[in-house]
Protein backbone atom coordinates (compact mmCIF):
# COMPACT_ATOMS: atom_id res chain seq x y z
CA UNK A 1 0.00 0.00 0.00
CA UNK A 2 1.35 3.38 -1.03
CA UNK A 3 2.13 5.86 1.74
CA UNK A 4 -0.18 8.89 1.88
CA UNK A 5 1.87 11.90 0.78
CA UNK A 6 1.28 15.65 1.16
CA UNK A 7 -0.55 17.12 -1.88
CA UNK A 8 2.51 18.54 -3.67
CA UNK A 9 4.50 15.34 -3.10
CA UNK A 10 1.55 13.25 -4.31
CA UNK A 11 1.38 15.39 -7.44
CA UNK A 12 5.11 14.95 -8.16
CA UNK A 13 4.74 11.20 -7.67
CA UNK A 14 1.64 10.90 -9.89
CA UNK A 15 3.34 12.87 -12.65
CA UNK A 16 6.43 10.66 -12.25
CA UNK A 17 8.62 13.72 -11.92
CA UNK A 18 10.28 12.42 -8.74
CA UNK A 19 10.47 8.79 -7.52
CA UNK A 20 7.81 8.02 -4.89
CA UNK A 21 10.38 6.44 -2.56
CA UNK A 22 12.36 9.70 -2.45
CA UNK A 23 9.19 11.72 -1.88
CA UNK A 24 8.17 9.41 0.98
CA UNK A 25 11.52 9.96 2.71
CA UNK A 26 11.31 13.74 2.20
CA UNK A 27 7.70 13.87 3.41
CA UNK A 28 8.61 12.04 6.60
CA UNK A 29 10.61 15.15 7.55
CA UNK A 30 8.56 17.88 5.86
CA UNK A 31 4.87 18.57 5.29
CA UNK A 32 5.12 22.12 3.99
CA UNK A 33 5.07 22.41 0.18
CA UNK A 34 7.98 24.82 -0.15
CA UNK A 35 10.14 22.74 2.21
CA UNK A 36 9.40 19.59 0.19
CA UNK A 37 10.27 21.33 -3.07
CA UNK A 38 13.40 22.84 -1.55
CA UNK A 39 14.52 19.38 -0.41
CA UNK A 40 13.80 17.96 -3.89
CA UNK A 41 16.05 20.64 -5.37
CA UNK A 42 18.83 20.12 -2.82
CA UNK A 43 18.90 16.38 -3.62
CA UNK A 44 19.02 17.30 -7.32
CA UNK A 45 16.04 15.07 -8.07
CA UNK A 46 14.78 17.71 -10.50
CA UNK A 47 15.82 21.26 -11.36
CA UNK A 48 13.78 24.32 -10.45
CA UNK A 49 13.27 25.31 -14.08
CA UNK A 50 12.24 21.79 -15.12
CA UNK A 51 9.76 21.46 -12.25
CA UNK A 52 8.10 24.77 -13.05
CA UNK A 53 7.80 23.86 -16.75
CA UNK A 54 6.33 20.44 -15.98
CA UNK A 55 3.77 21.76 -13.48
CA UNK A 56 2.82 24.57 -15.85
CA UNK A 57 2.30 22.08 -18.66
CA UNK A 58 0.38 19.49 -16.64
CA UNK A 59 -1.96 21.94 -14.88
CA UNK A 60 -2.32 24.49 -17.65
CA UNK A 61 -1.02 27.38 -15.53
CA UNK A 62 1.03 29.96 -17.47
CA UNK A 63 4.72 30.07 -16.59
CA UNK A 64 6.07 33.47 -15.64
CA UNK A 65 9.41 34.92 -14.54
CA UNK A 66 8.39 36.92 -11.46
CA UNK A 67 11.72 38.75 -11.24
CA UNK A 68 11.03 40.38 -14.61
CA UNK A 69 8.13 42.34 -13.11
CA UNK A 70 8.61 45.72 -11.45
CA UNK A 71 7.49 45.40 -7.78
CA UNK A 72 6.06 48.92 -8.04
CA UNK A 73 3.06 47.53 -9.97
CA UNK A 74 2.22 44.94 -7.29
CA UNK A 75 -1.27 45.53 -5.79
CA UNK A 76 0.09 46.02 -2.26
CA UNK A 77 -3.26 47.38 -1.05
CA UNK A 78 -4.83 43.93 -1.32
CA UNK A 79 -1.85 41.74 -0.42
CA UNK A 80 -2.57 39.90 2.84
CA UNK A 81 0.89 39.18 4.21
CA UNK A 82 -0.09 36.48 6.72
CA UNK A 83 -1.57 34.50 3.83
CA UNK A 84 1.53 35.09 1.71
CA UNK A 85 3.82 33.78 4.45
CA UNK A 86 1.66 30.75 5.20
CA UNK A 87 0.96 29.55 1.65
CA UNK A 88 3.77 31.15 -0.40
CA UNK A 89 1.31 32.55 -2.91
CA UNK A 90 1.50 36.15 -4.06
CA UNK A 91 -1.08 38.36 -5.81
CA UNK A 92 1.16 40.28 -8.20
CA UNK A 93 -1.05 41.84 -10.88
CA UNK A 94 -4.62 43.10 -11.07
CA UNK A 95 -6.58 43.65 -14.27
CA UNK A 96 -10.20 44.60 -13.83
CA UNK A 97 -11.81 41.92 -11.67
CA UNK A 98 -9.02 39.44 -12.44
CA UNK A 99 -6.20 38.90 -9.95
CA UNK A 100 -3.06 37.08 -11.10
CA UNK A 101 -1.53 35.01 -8.30
CA UNK A 102 2.02 33.59 -8.38
CA UNK A 103 2.41 30.15 -6.79
CA UNK A 104 4.75 27.19 -6.68
CA UNK A 105 2.13 24.55 -5.79
CA UNK A 106 -0.78 24.41 -8.26
CA UNK A 107 -2.51 21.84 -6.01
CA UNK A 108 -2.98 24.42 -3.23
CA UNK A 109 -6.63 25.21 -3.90
CA UNK A 110 -7.20 26.27 -0.29
CA UNK A 111 -4.85 29.23 -0.73
CA UNK A 112 -6.61 30.32 -3.92
CA UNK A 113 -10.00 30.05 -2.22
CA UNK A 114 -8.73 32.19 0.69
CA UNK A 115 -7.48 34.88 -1.68
CA UNK A 116 -10.76 34.82 -3.59
CA UNK A 117 -12.70 35.19 -0.36
CA UNK A 118 -10.42 37.97 0.88
CA UNK A 119 -10.43 40.00 -2.37
CA UNK A 120 -13.73 39.06 -3.99
CA UNK A 121 -11.92 38.83 -7.34
CA UNK A 122 -11.52 36.15 -10.02
CA UNK A 123 -8.24 34.32 -9.34
CA UNK A 124 -5.87 33.33 -12.16
CA UNK A 125 -3.01 31.08 -10.93
CA UNK A 126 0.44 31.62 -12.46
CA UNK A 127 3.32 29.15 -12.13
CA UNK A 128 6.63 30.62 -10.92
CA UNK A 129 9.91 29.27 -9.61
CA UNK A 130 10.39 28.93 -5.86
CA UNK A 131 13.56 31.05 -5.63
CA UNK A 132 12.01 33.97 -7.50
CA UNK A 133 8.85 33.85 -5.39
CA UNK A 134 10.77 33.71 -2.12
CA UNK A 135 12.95 36.65 -3.15
CA UNK A 136 9.99 38.88 -4.01
CA UNK A 137 8.01 37.84 -0.93
CA UNK A 138 10.99 38.57 1.35
CA UNK A 139 11.28 42.07 -0.15
CA UNK A 140 7.59 42.80 0.30
CA UNK A 141 7.48 41.43 3.85
CA UNK A 142 10.44 43.58 4.86
CA UNK A 143 8.67 46.64 3.47
CA UNK A 144 5.44 45.68 5.26
CA UNK A 145 7.29 45.25 8.56
CA UNK A 146 8.59 48.80 8.46
CA UNK A 147 11.45 48.20 6.08
CA UNK A 148 15.01 49.25 6.53
CA UNK A 149 15.72 52.91 7.13
CA UNK A 150 18.24 52.80 4.32
CA UNK A 151 15.31 52.12 1.97
CA UNK A 152 14.07 55.65 2.67
CA UNK A 153 17.30 57.41 1.66
CA UNK A 154 16.02 58.25 -1.83
CA UNK A 155 14.09 61.28 -2.99
CA UNK A 156 10.34 61.39 -2.50
CA UNK A 157 7.44 63.56 -1.49
CA UNK A 158 5.87 63.25 1.95
CA UNK A 159 2.17 62.72 1.32
CA UNK A 160 0.99 63.22 4.91
CA UNK A 161 0.03 66.51 6.51
CA UNK A 162 1.10 66.71 10.14
CA UNK A 163 -0.31 69.93 11.52
CA UNK A 164 1.51 72.43 13.73
CA UNK A 165 4.85 70.76 13.20
CA UNK A 166 6.93 73.83 12.35
CA UNK A 167 9.40 74.91 14.99
CA UNK A 168 12.51 77.06 15.09
CA UNK A 169 15.33 74.71 14.20
CA UNK A 170 17.82 77.09 15.74
CA UNK A 171 16.68 75.80 19.13
CA UNK A 172 17.58 72.22 18.27
CA UNK A 173 20.92 71.41 19.86
CA UNK A 174 21.62 68.38 17.67
CA UNK A 175 24.28 67.43 15.18
CA UNK A 176 21.80 65.94 12.74
CA UNK A 177 18.67 67.12 10.96
CA UNK A 178 15.53 65.30 12.18
CA UNK A 179 13.59 67.03 9.39
CA UNK A 180 15.56 65.32 6.62
CA UNK A 181 13.35 63.57 4.08
CA UNK A 182 14.28 59.93 4.89
CA UNK A 183 13.46 60.37 8.59
CA UNK A 184 10.23 62.22 7.80
CA UNK A 185 9.14 59.47 5.43
CA UNK A 186 10.08 56.70 7.83
CA UNK A 187 8.21 58.17 10.80
CA UNK A 188 5.19 58.84 8.60
CA UNK A 189 5.26 55.21 7.50
CA UNK A 190 5.29 54.02 11.12
CA UNK A 191 2.22 56.13 11.89
CA UNK A 192 0.31 55.02 8.79
CA UNK A 193 1.20 51.35 9.25
CA UNK A 194 -0.09 51.51 12.83
CA UNK A 195 -3.37 52.97 11.62
CA UNK A 196 -3.71 50.39 8.83
CA UNK A 197 -3.14 47.52 11.26
CA UNK A 198 -5.70 48.83 13.72
CA UNK A 199 -3.12 49.48 16.46
CA UNK A 200 -4.07 51.45 19.57
CA UNK A 201 -0.50 52.30 20.63
CA UNK A 202 2.97 52.63 19.11
CA UNK A 203 6.06 51.89 21.24
CA UNK A 204 9.44 53.20 20.08
CA UNK A 205 12.06 51.66 22.36
CA UNK A 206 15.84 52.17 22.27
CA UNK A 207 18.13 49.40 23.53
CA UNK A 208 21.89 48.91 23.56
CA UNK A 209 22.29 47.88 19.92
CA UNK A 210 18.91 48.53 18.29
CA UNK A 211 15.73 50.52 18.42
CA UNK A 212 12.56 48.41 18.46
CA UNK A 213 9.11 49.44 17.24
CA UNK A 214 6.04 47.63 18.54
CA UNK A 215 2.30 48.05 17.88
CA UNK A 216 -0.42 47.18 20.38
CA UNK A 217 -3.12 45.38 18.40
CA UNK A 218 -6.26 44.14 20.18
CA UNK A 219 -4.55 44.77 23.51
CA UNK A 220 -1.39 42.73 22.76
CA UNK A 221 2.01 44.17 21.81
CA UNK A 222 3.56 42.89 18.58
CA UNK A 223 7.17 43.56 17.52
CA UNK A 224 7.05 45.17 14.06
CA UNK A 225 10.63 46.05 13.19
CA UNK A 226 14.05 46.94 14.57
CA UNK A 227 16.63 49.41 13.31
CA UNK A 228 20.29 50.07 14.25
CA UNK A 229 20.59 52.14 17.42
CA UNK A 230 22.43 54.84 15.44
CA UNK A 231 19.09 55.84 13.92
CA UNK A 232 17.36 56.21 17.30
CA UNK A 233 18.16 59.90 17.95
CA UNK A 234 16.82 60.94 14.54
CA UNK A 235 13.60 58.90 14.79
CA UNK A 236 12.85 60.06 18.34
CA UNK A 237 13.76 63.69 17.60
CA UNK A 238 11.44 63.69 14.59
CA UNK A 239 8.55 62.39 16.71
CA UNK A 240 9.27 65.01 19.37
CA UNK A 241 9.28 67.79 16.77
CA UNK A 242 5.88 66.91 15.32
CA UNK A 243 4.52 66.56 18.89
CA UNK A 244 5.87 70.06 19.69
CA UNK A 245 8.20 68.81 22.43
CA UNK A 246 11.63 70.16 23.37
CA UNK A 247 14.10 67.91 21.57
CA UNK A 248 17.00 69.37 23.54
CA UNK A 249 15.45 68.14 26.82
CA UNK A 250 16.15 64.43 27.30
CA UNK A 251 16.28 64.19 31.10
CA UNK A 252 12.59 64.38 32.02
CA UNK A 253 9.34 62.90 30.64
CA UNK A 254 7.37 65.06 28.21
CA UNK A 255 3.81 64.95 26.90
CA UNK A 256 2.67 66.15 23.51
CA UNK A 257 0.20 65.60 20.73
CA UNK A 258 0.23 65.05 16.97
CA UNK A 259 -2.65 65.52 14.54
CA UNK A 260 -2.17 63.48 11.38
CA UNK A 261 -4.33 64.31 8.36
CA UNK A 262 -4.74 61.30 6.09
CA UNK A 263 -7.17 63.08 3.79
CA UNK A 264 -9.40 66.15 3.77
CA UNK A 265 -12.07 64.32 5.77
CA UNK A 266 -9.97 61.93 7.87
CA UNK A 267 -7.55 62.75 10.68
CA UNK A 268 -6.04 60.93 13.65
CA UNK A 269 -4.76 62.28 16.95
CA UNK A 270 -1.69 60.78 18.60
CA UNK A 271 -1.06 61.37 22.31
CA UNK A 272 2.74 61.27 22.74
CA UNK A 273 4.73 60.57 25.90
CA UNK A 274 8.51 60.36 26.24
CA UNK A 275 10.43 58.65 29.04
CA UNK A 276 14.23 58.82 29.62
CA UNK A 277 15.77 55.32 29.81
CA UNK A 278 19.26 53.87 30.09
CA UNK A 279 19.73 53.84 26.30
CA UNK A 280 17.78 56.94 25.35
CA UNK A 281 14.21 58.16 25.30
CA UNK A 282 11.35 55.70 24.93
CA UNK A 283 8.31 57.09 23.11
CA UNK A 284 4.76 55.76 23.41
CA UNK A 285 2.04 57.12 21.14
CA UNK A 286 -1.63 56.46 21.85
CA UNK A 287 -3.75 56.57 18.68
CA UNK A 288 -7.02 58.43 19.15
CA UNK A 289 -9.59 57.91 16.40
CA UNK A 290 -13.00 59.15 17.51
CA UNK A 291 -14.57 58.14 14.19
CA UNK A 292 -13.71 54.48 14.82
CA UNK A 293 -15.51 54.30 18.18
CA UNK A 294 -18.80 52.41 18.06
CA UNK A 295 -21.02 54.22 20.57
CA UNK A 296 -23.88 51.72 20.38
CA UNK A 297 -24.36 50.40 23.93
CA UNK A 298 -25.79 47.11 22.65
CA UNK A 299 -22.52 46.05 20.99
CA UNK A 300 -20.12 46.74 23.85
CA UNK A 301 -20.53 43.31 25.46
CA UNK A 302 -23.02 43.86 28.30
CA UNK A 303 -25.35 41.00 29.16
CA UNK A 304 -29.01 41.90 28.67
CA UNK A 305 -29.55 42.40 32.43
CA UNK A 306 -26.38 44.50 32.76
CA UNK A 307 -27.34 46.71 29.82
CA UNK A 308 -30.84 47.31 31.19
CA UNK A 309 -29.43 48.29 34.59
CA UNK A 310 -26.77 50.60 33.14
CA UNK A 311 -29.27 52.40 30.91
CA UNK A 312 -31.75 52.77 33.77
CA UNK A 313 -29.26 54.32 36.20
CA UNK A 314 -27.60 56.80 33.81
CA UNK A 315 -31.05 58.17 32.94
CA UNK A 316 -31.64 59.23 36.55
CA UNK A 317 -31.69 63.00 37.11
CA UNK A 318 -28.89 62.91 39.71
CA UNK A 319 -26.30 60.59 41.24
CA UNK A 320 -22.88 59.25 40.33
CA UNK A 321 -21.91 56.40 37.99
CA UNK A 322 -18.29 55.23 38.08
CA UNK A 323 -16.52 53.17 35.41
CA UNK A 324 -13.39 51.41 36.61
CA UNK A 325 -10.59 49.40 35.08
CA UNK A 326 -6.95 49.68 33.97
CA UNK A 327 -5.68 51.96 31.22
CA UNK A 328 -6.88 50.76 27.82
CA UNK A 329 -9.87 48.79 29.13
CA UNK A 330 -12.45 50.80 27.17
CA UNK A 331 -13.80 53.00 29.96
CA UNK A 332 -14.06 56.11 27.76
CA UNK A 333 -16.11 54.31 25.10
CA UNK A 334 -18.49 52.97 27.78
CA UNK A 335 -18.98 56.50 29.14
CA UNK A 336 -19.46 58.06 25.72
CA UNK A 337 -21.91 55.36 24.70
CA UNK A 338 -24.09 56.48 27.60
CA UNK A 339 -23.64 60.15 26.65
CA UNK A 340 -24.53 59.33 23.05
CA UNK A 341 -27.75 57.71 24.27
CA UNK A 342 -28.58 60.68 26.54
CA UNK A 343 -27.54 63.41 24.09
CA UNK A 344 -30.49 65.64 23.20
CA UNK A 345 -31.25 69.39 22.86
CA UNK A 346 -33.16 69.16 26.15
CA UNK A 347 -30.02 68.39 28.20
CA UNK A 348 -26.87 70.40 28.92
CA UNK A 349 -24.00 67.89 28.86
CA UNK A 350 -20.41 68.90 29.66
CA UNK A 351 -17.24 66.77 29.71
CA UNK A 352 -13.66 67.39 30.85
CA UNK A 353 -10.86 65.01 29.84
CA UNK A 354 -7.09 64.75 29.53
CA UNK A 355 -7.34 64.88 26.55
CA UNK A 356 -10.72 64.66 24.76
CA UNK A 357 -10.58 61.30 22.95
CA UNK A 358 -14.00 61.16 21.28
CA UNK A 359 -15.70 64.19 19.78
CA UNK A 360 -19.48 64.09 20.12
CA UNK A 361 -21.58 66.86 18.51
CA UNK A 362 -24.08 68.53 20.82
CA UNK A 363 -22.06 68.37 24.06
CA UNK A 364 -19.54 70.77 25.59
CA UNK A 365 -16.07 69.21 25.74
CA UNK A 366 -13.08 70.67 27.59
CA UNK A 367 -9.42 69.64 27.57
CA UNK A 368 -7.35 69.73 30.75
CA UNK A 369 -4.58 72.36 30.64
CA UNK A 370 -2.39 72.13 33.73
CA UNK A 371 -0.07 74.89 32.49
CA UNK A 372 -3.02 77.28 32.55
CA UNK A 373 -4.18 75.95 35.96
CA UNK A 374 -7.14 74.22 34.33
CA UNK A 375 -7.42 70.88 36.13
CA UNK A 376 -10.38 68.57 36.67
CA UNK A 377 -11.46 70.39 39.82
CA UNK A 378 -11.23 73.79 38.11
CA UNK A 379 -13.28 72.65 35.12
CA UNK A 380 -15.84 71.03 37.39
CA UNK A 381 -16.33 74.25 39.36
CA UNK A 382 -16.83 76.13 36.08
CA UNK A 383 -19.36 73.55 34.87
CA UNK A 384 -21.47 74.00 37.99
CA UNK A 385 -21.88 77.69 37.13
CA UNK A 386 -23.14 76.82 33.65
CA UNK A 387 -26.43 75.11 34.50
CA UNK A 388 -25.40 71.48 33.67
CA UNK A 389 -27.65 68.43 33.63
CA UNK A 390 -24.96 65.79 33.03
CA UNK A 391 -21.24 66.08 33.79
CA UNK A 392 -18.57 63.64 32.65
CA UNK A 393 -15.14 63.71 34.32
CA UNK A 394 -12.38 61.86 32.53
CA UNK A 395 -10.96 60.65 35.86
CA UNK A 396 -11.27 61.29 39.60
CA UNK A 397 -7.63 61.68 40.62
CA UNK A 398 -7.70 63.40 43.99
CA UNK A 399 -9.84 64.25 47.01
CA UNK A 400 -10.67 67.77 45.81
CA UNK A 401 -12.12 66.53 42.52
CA UNK A 402 -13.95 63.69 44.27
CA UNK A 403 -15.59 66.02 46.79
CA UNK A 404 -16.78 68.49 44.13
CA UNK A 405 -18.10 65.63 41.96
CA UNK A 406 -20.00 64.13 44.89
CA UNK A 407 -21.54 67.48 45.84
CA UNK A 408 -22.62 67.93 42.21
CA UNK A 409 -24.25 64.48 42.19
CA UNK A 410 -26.11 65.32 45.40
CA UNK A 411 -27.49 68.62 44.10
CA UNK A 412 -29.40 67.57 41.01
CA UNK A 413 -26.70 66.55 38.50
CA UNK A 414 -25.80 63.19 36.98
CA UNK A 415 -22.03 62.74 37.23
CA UNK A 416 -20.17 60.11 35.19
CA UNK A 417 -16.50 59.43 35.82
CA UNK A 418 -13.73 56.80 35.99
CA UNK A 419 -11.31 55.41 38.54
CA UNK A 420 -8.34 53.09 38.17
CA UNK A 421 -9.27 50.11 40.37
CA UNK A 422 -9.42 46.36 39.81
CA UNK A 423 -13.14 45.75 40.34
CA UNK A 424 -16.35 47.37 41.53
CA UNK A 425 -16.09 46.67 45.31
CA UNK A 426 -12.51 48.01 45.48
CA UNK A 427 -13.73 51.28 43.93
CA UNK A 428 -15.70 52.06 47.06
CA UNK A 429 -12.73 51.44 49.36
CA UNK A 430 -10.53 53.51 47.01
CA UNK A 431 -12.82 56.51 47.45
CA UNK A 432 -12.85 56.02 51.22
CA UNK A 433 -9.05 55.82 51.23
CA UNK A 434 -8.90 59.09 49.27
CA UNK A 435 -10.62 60.72 52.24
CA UNK A 436 -14.21 60.94 51.03
CA UNK A 437 -16.57 60.48 54.03
CA UNK A 438 -18.46 57.17 54.03
CA UNK A 439 -21.88 58.85 54.18
CA UNK A 440 -21.06 60.86 51.03
CA UNK A 441 -19.94 57.74 49.14
CA UNK A 442 -23.07 55.84 50.21
CA UNK A 443 -25.46 58.62 49.22
CA UNK A 444 -23.82 59.76 45.98
CA UNK A 445 -22.67 56.62 44.14
CA UNK A 446 -25.52 54.78 42.41
CA UNK A 447 -23.69 52.33 40.15
CA UNK A 448 -20.16 51.03 39.57
CA UNK A 449 -19.10 49.29 36.36
CA UNK A 450 -15.79 47.41 36.29
CA UNK A 451 -14.62 46.30 32.86
CA UNK A 452 -11.94 44.60 30.81
CA UNK A 453 -11.47 44.09 27.07
CA UNK A 454 -11.00 40.55 25.75
CA UNK A 455 -9.92 39.59 22.26
CA UNK A 456 -12.68 38.01 20.18
CA UNK A 457 -12.01 34.73 18.41
CA UNK A 458 -11.86 34.89 14.64
CA UNK A 459 -15.07 33.26 13.44
CA UNK A 460 -13.38 32.05 10.24
CA UNK A 461 -10.52 30.05 11.73
CA UNK A 462 -11.39 29.28 15.38
CA UNK A 463 -11.27 25.61 16.33
CA UNK A 464 -12.98 23.51 18.98
CA UNK A 465 -11.07 22.99 22.21
CA UNK A 466 -11.13 19.74 24.15
CA UNK A 467 -10.75 20.98 27.71
CA UNK A 468 -11.16 18.31 30.43
CA UNK A 469 -14.27 18.68 32.58
CA UNK A 470 -12.20 19.03 35.75
CA UNK A 471 -10.34 22.00 34.27
CA UNK A 472 -13.61 23.63 33.22
CA UNK A 473 -15.01 23.28 36.73
CA UNK A 474 -11.82 24.75 38.17
CA UNK A 475 -12.19 27.66 35.73
CA UNK A 476 -15.64 28.46 37.14
CA UNK A 477 -18.17 26.45 35.17
CA UNK A 478 -20.64 24.22 37.04
CA UNK A 479 -20.97 20.53 36.33
CA UNK A 480 -24.50 20.79 34.92
CA UNK A 481 -23.18 23.05 32.13
CA UNK A 482 -20.53 20.65 30.87
CA UNK A 483 -22.73 18.36 28.76
CA UNK A 484 -23.81 21.17 26.42
CA UNK A 485 -20.66 23.29 26.69
CA UNK A 486 -18.74 23.92 23.46
CA UNK A 487 -15.40 25.67 23.95
CA UNK A 488 -13.40 27.26 21.13
CA UNK A 489 -9.73 28.19 20.90
CA UNK A 490 -7.76 30.40 18.49
CA UNK A 491 -5.87 29.13 15.49
CA UNK A 492 -2.44 30.42 16.52
CA UNK A 493 -1.36 30.72 12.88
CA UNK A 494 -4.36 32.92 12.23
CA UNK A 495 -5.85 33.50 8.79
CA UNK A 496 -6.14 36.36 6.33
CA UNK A 497 -8.92 37.83 8.46
CA UNK A 498 -7.23 37.98 11.88
CA UNK A 499 -4.10 38.27 14.04
CA UNK A 500 -3.05 35.02 15.76
CA UNK A 501 -6.63 33.74 15.76
CA UNK A 502 -8.26 36.86 17.20
CA UNK A 503 -10.03 39.80 15.57
CA UNK A 504 -11.49 42.73 17.48
CA UNK A 505 -12.34 43.03 21.16
CA UNK A 506 -15.41 42.90 23.38
CA UNK A 507 -16.07 44.14 26.88
CA UNK A 508 -16.44 42.00 29.99
CA UNK A 509 -18.36 43.84 32.68
CA UNK A 510 -19.15 43.74 36.39
CA UNK A 511 -22.17 46.00 36.93
CA UNK A 512 -22.78 46.60 40.64
CA UNK A 513 -25.70 48.77 41.81
CA UNK A 514 -25.32 50.35 45.24
CA UNK A 515 -28.23 48.77 47.10
CA UNK A 516 -29.47 49.71 50.57
CA UNK A 517 -27.58 46.74 52.06
CA UNK A 518 -24.33 47.80 50.39
CA UNK A 519 -24.86 51.38 51.59
CA UNK A 520 -25.19 50.01 55.13
CA UNK A 521 -21.91 48.10 54.73
CA UNK A 522 -20.18 51.27 53.53
CA UNK A 523 -21.43 53.23 56.52
CA UNK A 524 -20.30 50.45 58.86
CA UNK A 525 -16.78 50.53 57.43
CA UNK A 526 -16.82 46.96 56.12
CA UNK A 527 -14.09 45.58 53.85
CA UNK A 528 -14.33 45.21 50.09
CA UNK A 529 -14.63 41.43 50.59
CA UNK A 530 -17.83 42.02 52.58
CA UNK A 531 -19.16 44.26 49.82
CA UNK A 532 -18.20 41.67 47.20
CA UNK A 533 -20.08 38.93 49.05
CA UNK A 534 -23.19 41.08 49.37
CA UNK A 535 -23.05 42.01 45.68
CA UNK A 536 -22.83 38.33 44.75
CA UNK A 537 -25.88 37.58 46.93
CA UNK A 538 -27.76 40.29 45.04
CA UNK A 539 -26.86 38.70 41.70
CA UNK A 540 -23.94 40.84 40.55
CA UNK A 541 -21.64 38.91 38.21
CA UNK A 542 -17.93 39.34 38.88
CA UNK A 543 -15.54 39.76 35.96
CA UNK A 544 -14.66 36.06 35.83
CA UNK A 545 -18.32 34.97 35.71
CA UNK A 546 -19.09 37.55 33.02
CA UNK A 547 -16.07 36.35 31.04
CA UNK A 548 -17.17 32.71 31.22
CA UNK A 549 -20.43 33.73 29.55
CA UNK A 550 -18.35 35.02 26.63
CA UNK A 551 -16.50 31.68 26.53
CA UNK A 552 -19.78 29.74 26.58
CA UNK A 553 -21.10 31.87 23.69
CA UNK A 554 -17.96 31.17 21.64
CA UNK A 555 -16.96 34.84 21.58
CA UNK A 556 -13.58 34.36 23.22
CA UNK A 557 -11.32 31.63 24.58
CA UNK A 558 -10.82 30.36 28.11
CA UNK A 559 -7.14 31.33 27.86
CA UNK A 560 -8.12 34.93 27.09
CA UNK A 561 -10.40 35.12 30.13
CA UNK A 562 -7.60 33.68 32.28
CA UNK A 563 -5.25 36.36 30.95
CA UNK A 564 -7.60 39.28 31.44
CA UNK A 565 -9.30 38.44 34.74
CA UNK A 566 -6.04 37.15 36.26
CA UNK A 567 -7.71 34.76 38.69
Amino acid sequence: MNQLLPPIAQTLANLELVPREDLARISSNHQDAKEIIREVFSRKLISSASLSKELSSKFGTPLFDLEALDPEVFPTDIIEYKLVERHMVLPFYRHGKNLFVAMIDPTNKAALDEIKFYTGMQIIPIQVELAALEKVVATLLEADDGGSLEDFLGEGEVELDITDEDQDDDKNETDFDPNEAPIVKYVNKILVDAINRGASDIHVEPFEKEIRIRFRIDGILHAITTQPISFAPRIIARIKIIARLDIAERRIPQDGRVKLKISKSKAFDFRVNTLPTVYGEKVVMRILDSSAANLDLSVLGFTEAQLTLYQKVVKRPYGMVLITGPTGSGKTVTLYSALNMLNSPALNISTVEDPVEIQLPGITQVNINEKANMGFADALRAFLRQDPDIIMLGEIRDLETAEIAIKASQTGHMVLSTLHTNDAPSTLTRMLNMGVPAFNVASAVHLIVAQRLVRKLCTQCRTKSNVPGKALIEAGFIESQLSELEIFQPNVDGCSNCTEGYKGRAGVFQVMPISEDIKTLIMEGCTEQDIEKQAAIEGTLDLRAAGLIKVKEGITSLEEIERVTNV
